[in-house]
């Protein structure tokens, strides 16, 4: 089976955290003495084991403003000239992560995308490709230079994180939306044919978008709000929205994302059953299972003990295919929502 992720921070967790996801996941935990706040979970073995042919890796930085404990040693940005340099220190380690593996590939074209694919369909070594996102706009100076960052690989962009110059987010409740900058940011994007990818986004500026943006539109990772009642989901008219518009919804394996009052630690009280009940109130929203996918985020601010029992890594991915089975899901629909729904998307809009 196919599988693919549309949501890691690897770039930001090997720089910022020394997180090599070439070790591996038990070597990476024992590089890091107890107390942890967040167990490892992803490694480039622990994906090829489990199938995963094809990530999204982000180009996520921090900025200084943001209202969120932050590990110490976290580089931050307070100009655009910092959040730039951050960004682009992000995208030349994903060069080098490619260059020095020989299974990876950068994807940013169906021809990249058909040669990863088709690796896992004959026999021989299985690639794993890369897609690079960008979490967070504030790392482009001015929307103009979308055409360079487009140039260096990135074919997806989220305007927001939290409220960035482009743009409110949705983690502060924000009655904001898209800035002009934002509105400019959006007309380059779509010039280009970029996916924007609506995720963190405030809910104003989340239907400006939709109202307005021409091009393909995604949330890579985000759950439902009907589950989770906080804006940073997916309310059921955004879900159906994104369907009429042939996108994509990637789910979060974030427990307190998958459980309300989710108490951090109590990784028992929510089974992948419960990360299933979500991707399937997707499908039921739009009324297919052509636009659910996997979006699991588990490199992006919690650990082992807060992803769906048993889970350990992202290796278990594999538990997520038995679920939706157990959830009456036939074989063609769980391929897709674990893999093939987010390829045969991109094949569309490249």
């Amino acid at each position: 089976m196919f599988i693919v992720d549309s949501h890691l921070d690897l770039a930001y967790n090997a720089i910022v955290k020394g997180r090599d996801p070439r070790l591996g996941v038990a070597q990476i935990r024992a590089n890091e003495p107890p107390p942890v706040k967040n167990i490892a979970t992803v490694g480039l073995p622990e994906m090829r084991r489990a199938g995963i042919g094809l990530i999204f890796g982000s180009i996520f930085v921090s900025p200084a403003s943001a209202p969120f404990e932050r590990d110490p040693h976290e580089f931050t940005y307070e100009t655009p000239e910092q959040a730039h340099k951050l960004g682009m220190d992000q995208i030349d380690y994903y060069r080098r992560l490619v260059d020095e593996e020989e299974d990876l590939r950068l994807v940013t074209n169906t021809a990249e995308l058909d040669e990863v694919v088709r690796s896992h369909e004959e026999g021989r070594k299985p690639l794993l490709g890369i897609v690079i996102l960008m979490e967070g706009a504030d790392p482009i100076r001015r929307p103009e230079e979308v055409a360079l960052w487009y140039e260096r690989g990135v074919r997806l962009i989220g305007p927001a994180w939290d409220d960035t110059r482009y743009c409110a987010g949705a983690w502060r409740d924000s009655k904001q939306g898209l800035t002009d900058d934002g509105r400019a940011l959006l007309e380059v994007m779509a010039d280009l044919g970029m996916v924007l990818d609506l995720t963190h986004m405030s809910e104003v500026a989340t239907f400006q978008s939709l109202d307005s943006y021409p091009g393909p539109i995604v949330a890579t990772h985000a759950n439902a709000r009907a589950i989770v009642p906080t804006e940073r989901q997916l309310s059921d008219r955004q879900i159906k929205l994104i369907g009429e518009r042939d996108g994509m919804i990637g789910a979060v394996l974030c427990n307190s994302f998958l459980r309300p009052n989710y108490v951090r630690n109590a990784k028992e009280s929510v089974p992948v059953s419960q990360l299933v009940a979500h991707m399937d109130h997707v499908c039921q929203v739009i009324g297919d299972a052509r636009h659910s996918g996997i979006g699991s985020d588990l490199d992006g601010g919690f650990g082992m003990l807060d992803i769906p029992d048993p889970m350990d890594s992202i290796a278990d991915m594999p538990m997520i295919a038995t679920g939706l089975q157990e959830k009456g899901y036939g074989e063609a629909d769980i391929a897709g929502i674990m893999g093939m729904n987010w390829v045969e998307f991109l094949r569309r809009v490249w």
